[in-house]
Order: C-alpha cells, then structure tokens, then sequence
C-alpha cells in the first residue's frame, strides 16, 4: 500500500453533516427533557400517568441511542472523506430512512401507545397486557427495523469505499504489519477505526434484523414462537454492540482533531492495530453481561461474558487516552472549547468503563443489574463520552468554519456540563447501591430525595445543552463556505 496522504474536506462534505447534527442535536436534547420529566416523576414533584412514563421511558432509551448514533456516524462520513472515496448519495439516502423510522417509531409509541422498552423483549411486543394492539408494535419494530437498514446502507458504502482504496480489512487493521510482512506504521486510525465499526455493527445488525422479523411474524402469526432466550441474546448482541459502538465512532474526532491542535500526527502503530484487533473480537462477545441473570444461559457462557467484558473497552480506552496523553505532552496546545471537549472525553469514557466492570461480576450483577446502577454507568459513558465527542466535533466545525472565538462563557458553561453530568450520574450510582430498581415508574417515598437531586442536575444537562445546541445552530450556515486550508492542519502521512 501506498503512503496516504489526508486530503482537504469539500465544502459539500461539509454542508452535508450539518443537518444530521441539527437533527441529533434537536433528539438529544428532546430525550434529555424526556429523562428530566420521568426523574421528577419518580421524585414525586409532577405526576406522569404510569402509561405515558413508559411511553416516555421507551422513547428515551431509543432516541439516545438512535441520536447518538447519527451524530457520531455523522462525524466519522466527514474524516473519513479525506481518505476513501464515499458517495454522498448514499449518504442522503441513510439520512432520509433513518428519519423515516424514528417517524414510525414515534407514531407507533405516541399514536398507538407502544411503551415496551428498547429491548422490545419477546414476547412483549405481542402480549402487552392490552396497553398496546398490533398496529402500535408494528410500528415500533418495523421503524427499528427501517433504521437498522438505513445504517446497514451507510456501512455497506463504508465498507465499500474502504476495501476499494485498500483492498481488503485484514489490510486496514494493520495485518501487514502485525504479522511482519510491512514495515512501519498501518492505515490512518479513522479508517482502522471505521474498519471496526463495519465488522462488529453490520454483524449487529444482522442479529437485530433477525429479531425484529421474527417479532413481527409473530405478531400476526402466535404460533411462530420464538425460543425467548434465543431471542434475548439476538437483542443485546443487537443492542448492546450499537449503542457500545457509539464511542468507537465519535473517538473518530479525538485521532483527527487533536493532531490539527498540536501539529503531531497520531500514528498507528502495532500497539494501535493490536488494541482495535482485539476490541473488533471483544465487542461481539461481550453482550452477555445483560444476560447474567437468566439462570437458563450454558454457564460456561457467563463467566466467559464476565471475563469479555472486564477487559472489552480497555484495550481502545488505554491506546487512546494514553496516545491523547503523549501527543498534547509539550505540544503548546492552545486549548479551546473543541479541544478540551475531546480530551475530556477520554474522562467520561475512563470513568463509564469503572461501574460498567463492576456491574460485569457476576455475584454483583445478580444484585445491581436491575437497578438505577447501570443507567448511571452509561450516562457516564454516554454523556461525557460519547455527547462530549459530539459537542466538540460542532464546536470546532463552528469555530474552523464559522470563525467564531470561543467566548469566557463557552468555557465556563462547559466546565458546567461535566459537573453537573457527574451529579447525575452519581446519583444514580448511588441510588444503585442503595438497591432502587431502574425502569420503574413508582418510587418509594425514601427514594424520592435522590431522584429530585438527579432531577436537579439533569435540567442543569440540558439548560448548557441547549446553549451548546443554539449556537451551533446559529453558526452552522457558515460551515462550508470558509474553503481555506484549516482542515489540513497538521496533515501527515501514513506508511
């Protein structure tokens, strides 16, 4: 293979994740007021009917998840430009379905009161107690299964673009290298990274697909059954990869931006290749931490999921806040809002991985799984990880582009989102510790003052988030028409 030279982002390119960004920012902050309502709910200062919570409960789950995963998938379209060629039709088309299902899905839960979760668990979707007929489920899995294959049409064009410029992945997680037949460093790390994100997603996909067409079959046909733990496990192989993959995507911005703050490329090395070779295997076999629980699953398979998921995030997670650590290292970085957001993500993401090991043991699992814990490891994960991604990627494409200086204000509010993110989620952490269950709409009276404190630093999130989204929005229709350099800043050169 050929040294790699980055090439500058078209101004087409980057008109085109503008609207992407806008959407996932506007269900991002939707979702946050959704979460903000239900907390206030389970701390008894408003009164949402039991129905309408888990209405709202199954829209918050998805749309994170969902938005999340636009927005990110987003970011890694626009770096990885520079390096393969993609098409952008293909990229119009991902768009226009994706917003096709989130509108099947919000029809199916707020027009025909769908409200059986995100994992929508079989047999849920068919046996709902009468809180929701046919027409609702069908709309739910049917807009899940839409907008499974609008991503499924993103990575196949991803993966297209990838194997057409370099010929094979073996060849794009660094194989030459590892094995000794290529001297010096692999590809570029967005396209190693983005390697990855085809490989464990599409197979994600494949087992969501599965489930969402037998689910449906079942529907309207009861005597297709489906055995339950089978399809517990096609869920959260499904689910749990997606929404993990998050930050495997949105780390696409760390290894392309921070290199253009300090002027050092960020290479990769074997050490590199062999962490995102082992993260490729780890992420398809870790779900079953989610499955701990059901006695019924081969034990061997339990205590393999523990022992996966211990060291799954590590391998990425060390080379990659270890790599940010030695390329800002006397670099004379100029920090701005972009840039501390990005590093800082490597904070959220570090921090996340700690309650997610300690959920993943088995004798804890058995008591904490089913409480406030886990949503308290994954806002981490998620909100100061994956969002902090996110909102550095916006920052810096308003500022690069739309030639805005970030402001005292900027920088203050954003010392404010991660505060109050860790108030959050520690009062969920601690709410787990103190065994109060996750997904319930009813709280206990002793419950309530943790839930009103979390309440409090949730509105807080998404107050500075919508300041971060306004002005985002207010700076976007400049992005693209600045055609100067900025983006090659710090071009290197892969061998």
């Amino acid at each position: 293979m050929k040294n790699t030279l980055r090439i500058a982002i078209d101004p087409k390119t980057k008109k085109s994740v503008v609207f992407p960004l806008i959407v996932s920012g506007a269900v991002l902050l939707l979702m946050m007021i959704a979460g903000v309502l239900m907390l206030l709910s389970q701390g008894e200062l408003i009164r949402l009917d039991t129905i309408l919570f888990y209405k709202v409960l199954t829209l918050h789950g998805t749309g994170m998840i969902g938005a999340a995963l636009l927005a990110v998938s987003s970011i890694m379209w626009y770096f990885l430009s520079q390096y393969v060629p993609l098409k952008r039709s293909v990229f119009h088309v991902y768009i226009f379905l994706f917003l096709i299902g989130v509108f099947m899905v919000l029809v199916g839960i707020f027009g025909f009161d769908f409200a059986g979760g995100w994992t929508f668990l079989y047999p849920l979707p068919a046996i709902s107690g009468g809180m929701w007929g046919k027409t609702g489920a069908t709309l739910y899995l049917s807009g899940m299964l839409v907008i499974g294959t609008s991503f499924l049409i993103f990575l196949l064009e991803t993966a297209r673009a990838i194997i057409k410029e370099y010929g094979s992945f073996s060849t794009t997680l660094g194989w030459p290298q590892l094995l000794g037949k290529k001297e010096g460093f692999g590809p570029p790390p967005t396209v190693v990274a983005a390697t990855m994100v085809c490989i464990v997603d599409i197979t994600a996909l494949i087992a969501g697909a599965s489930i969402l067409l037998m689910s449906l079959i079942n529907l309207y046909a009861p005597s297709f059954t489906i055995d339950p733990l089978l399809a517990k496990n096609l869920t959260f192989a499904f689910g749990h990869v997606l929404a993990n993959s998050t930050i495997y995507i949105g780390v696409i911005a760390v290894y392309e931006l921070l290199p253009r703050y300090t002027g050092r490329p960020w290479k990769s090395n074997k050490i590199f290749l062999i962490a995102w070779n082992l993260s490729t295997i780890l992420t398809l076999s870790a779900y079953p931490h989610h499955l701990l629980m059901d006695f019924a699953m081969p034990k061997w398979v339990l205590i393999l999921g523990q022992v996966l998921s211990y060291i799954n995030g590590i391998p990425v997670l060390v080379v990659t806040a270890f790599g940010a650590l030695l390329i800002i290292y006397r670099s004379g970085i100029k920090w701005d809002v972009a840039s501390t957001f990005l590093y800082l993500s490597m904070f959220g993401w570090v921090i996340g991985v700690i309650p997610a090991i300690v959920d993943a043991t088995i004798v804890i699992n058995q008591v904490m799984h089913n409480t406030k814990w886990v949503p308290g490891h994954f806002h981490m994960y998620m909100g100061m990880g994956v969002c902090a991604m996110i909102l550095g990627f916006m920052y810096y494409l308003t500022r690069m582009e739309g030639g805005r200086e970030d402001s005292k204000f900027d920088r203050f509010i954003l010392w404010m989102y991660f505060l109050a993110f860790l108030g959050l989620t520690y009062s969920f952490l601690y709410s787990g510790k103190t065994s109060v269950p996750r997904r319930w709409a009813e709280h206990l009276p002793e419950w309530a003052p943790v839930d009103i404190v979390a309440a409090f630093f949730g509105f807080a999130i998404t107050f500075i988030f919508l300041l971060f989204f306004f002005r985002f929005i207010n700076y976007s229709s400049r992005i693209g028409k600045n055609i100067s350099n900025t983006e090659d800043i710090g071009t290197s050169t892969h061998g």
